[in-house]
Parts: structure tokens; sequence; C-alpha cells
């Protein structure tokens, strides 16, 4: 069984056809270089990365601006909010303002806590630039996208129980005067949105979902999608764009890569972007060489062994 048990593998690198290399999405910028959501992180990846994903929330006078965290102590992670606010409480975004939000520091965090284990890439100069980076409004972003030409996936967090109506408005205010390519992944209001600004690309979280509003763009969690479900023929035949996070490590880069993923959102984009291609891509004649190579050199092996212990 040993020796026939490759006969059983199956892996979507052993295959005769490599699909094309999919897009890098950069996630909250280039965070393995810079401190996320900052405009240090975003300008590094734009040197790897054409397309940028971002949550968006909006302070307590209506001001977007960019943020992962959300709920009760947001900005506690990424921000120095603590030593600046230190007798205040926030449990969302609707508990500060803008010219408040402009007074943090959202960079020394990242110096200090080196939380991908990369710090010690940067240069002097780099780790001070880093340390001095500020809060991120969804405007600054915008800029920079028009300049460079560039894509965002755009994620509304807006918890706030009173002001999601007026917030979305906002947004897509903003939005709208710049007029990008923005993928739309907020499931509240799509319909709104669609109606009112369909240039957008909708973009859907599960298969179901999209199946039911005939949609063509899906962005999920790299776990929760084998390589038989991207290759399938429901999604090919509807010519469904799948984008996957988040990917970090080349090998399962590679394997996303040969199940013909259309893009993935990733930290690395600077790892990434250097592979030309997958690891361990084989085809299945070389595979099989590979196979029968190994049992041959083995039975040999075996034989000798025995002859020596006679």
């Amino acid at each position: 069984m040993v020796f026939i048990s490759p006969l059983f593998i199956y892996s979507p690198c052993i295959s005769y056809m490599l699909p094309p290399k999919p897009a890098l999405v950069a996630h909250r910028g280039a965070p393995m270089l810079a401190p996320e959501n900052t405009m240090m992180s975003f300008r590094r990846s734009l040197r790897y990365a054409p397309l940028q994903a971002c949550g968006v929330t909006l302070s307590l006078d209506m001001v977007p601006f960019l943020m992962h965290d959300s709920g009760k102590g947001f900005l506690h992670r990424t921000t120095n909010v603590d030593a600046v606010f230190p007798n205040r409480t926030y449990n969302s975004s609707s508990d500060i303002t803008w010219e408040e939000l402009q007074m943090l520091n959202a960079g020394d965090w990242f110096v200090k806590t080196d939380p991908f284990w990369s710090v010690s890439l940067l240069s002097e100069q780099e780790k001070t630039v880093a340390r001095n980076q500020t809060v991120t409004s969804l405007s600054e972003l915008l800029e920079l996208s028009k300049e460079r030409n560039i894509s965002l996936i755009f994620d509304l967090n807006v918890t706030q129980f009173y002001n999601i109506d007026n917030g979305l408005i906002v947004c897509l205010c903003v939005l709208f005067w710049f007029f990008l390519q923005i993928w739309w992944l907020h499931e509240g209001h799509r319909e709104c949105v669609k109606k009112y600004y369909p240039g957008f690309h909708q973009v859907y979280p599960d298969q179901k979902t999209l199946r039911n509003d005939n949609g063509s763009w899906l962005n999920m969690k790299y776990s929760t999608l084998s390589a038989e479900e991207i290759r399938s023929d429901d999604l090919r035949s509807r010519n469904v764009k799948v984008n996957l996070w988040v990917v970090n490590e080349p090998w399962l880069f590679s394997l996303l890569w040969c199940s013909g993923v259309s893009s993935v959102t990733t930290n690395s984009c600077h790892i990434l972007k250097d592979m030309s291609q997958p690891d361990w891509h084989l085809t299945p004649h070389v595979y099989k060489i590979i196979w029968i190579t190994a049992d041959l050199v083995s039975l040999l092996l075996m034989f000798i062994f025995f002859l020596l212990q006679r």
C-alpha cells in the first residue's frame, strides 16, 4: 500500500495547465512593513499590489476614517489613545471626533510591539517615519488611489445604532466625489448602493448570497472554500471572480494559485509578489516519474539491505 499510495493523492498543483497568477490585494496596506491602515503602509504596498483592502468607520462628526478594530476599546491596539485621553472610554467610533483622532499616534505601537517580527527589515529612517504615523482619513487614501490609479476593496464598519444611514450617505458621497473603482463588501444597504452607484463591484461573502443575487464577485476566508469548489463548473460557468483572505504563506498562496483563485488578500504582498511560479507545481507525467523512481530506489535499497543482513 505504501508504494501505490501516490495513486490516491490529489493536489491541484499536479496538473498540465497552470492558471494565471492571482492578483494581490494589500490588506490594510503593507502591515508587515509599516503600521496598518496608515499612509506609510498604503504607499509601501503600492510597490507590490494594485488593489487595496480597507475597513472604513465614522467619527462622531461623521468623518470617514480607516480602522479595522471595532467595538469596545477599538482604538487601544493601534493608537496611543490611553495616553492622550486616559480618562475616557471608547465603545465605538461615535465616541470620538475627527479632530481628536488627529491628535493620536498610529505608528509607535508597530515599532514597539513588532507584530510580524519584521521591524528589523526597516532602516532607522523608516522606523522614525513609522513612529510618527497618524490615523488616516478615507479622503487621504482616495487621493492616493486616484493619483496612482488603484482599486479599493471597501468595507463599511458602521456599528453606531443612530447614524448608520447618515454614515452610509456620507461615505458614498465621499466615494462618488473621487469616482474610483470600488469593491463593495458591506451587506447592509446593498440594494441602495446598487441602485445609485451601479459602477461599484458588488462582492459577496458566501456562495448562496452570490447565487441568489446573480453576482460575479466572491470574497471568503481561505479555509472556507476547497480547491474543488474553486474549480467547480458552477463558478467557472458564471465567470465568478474569487478573492480569498487572508493569505500570507507562500505554500498556501501556491495551493490557491494552482486552484485558480482570481486574487488573494494578503499581509505579505512584498513576499508573494516575487513568486514567479507556485511551489511544487508538477505535471502528472513528471509526478509519475518521481513516484516510480522513488519506489524503484526504495525497493533496490530494501533488496540490498536484505542481502547484507543475510
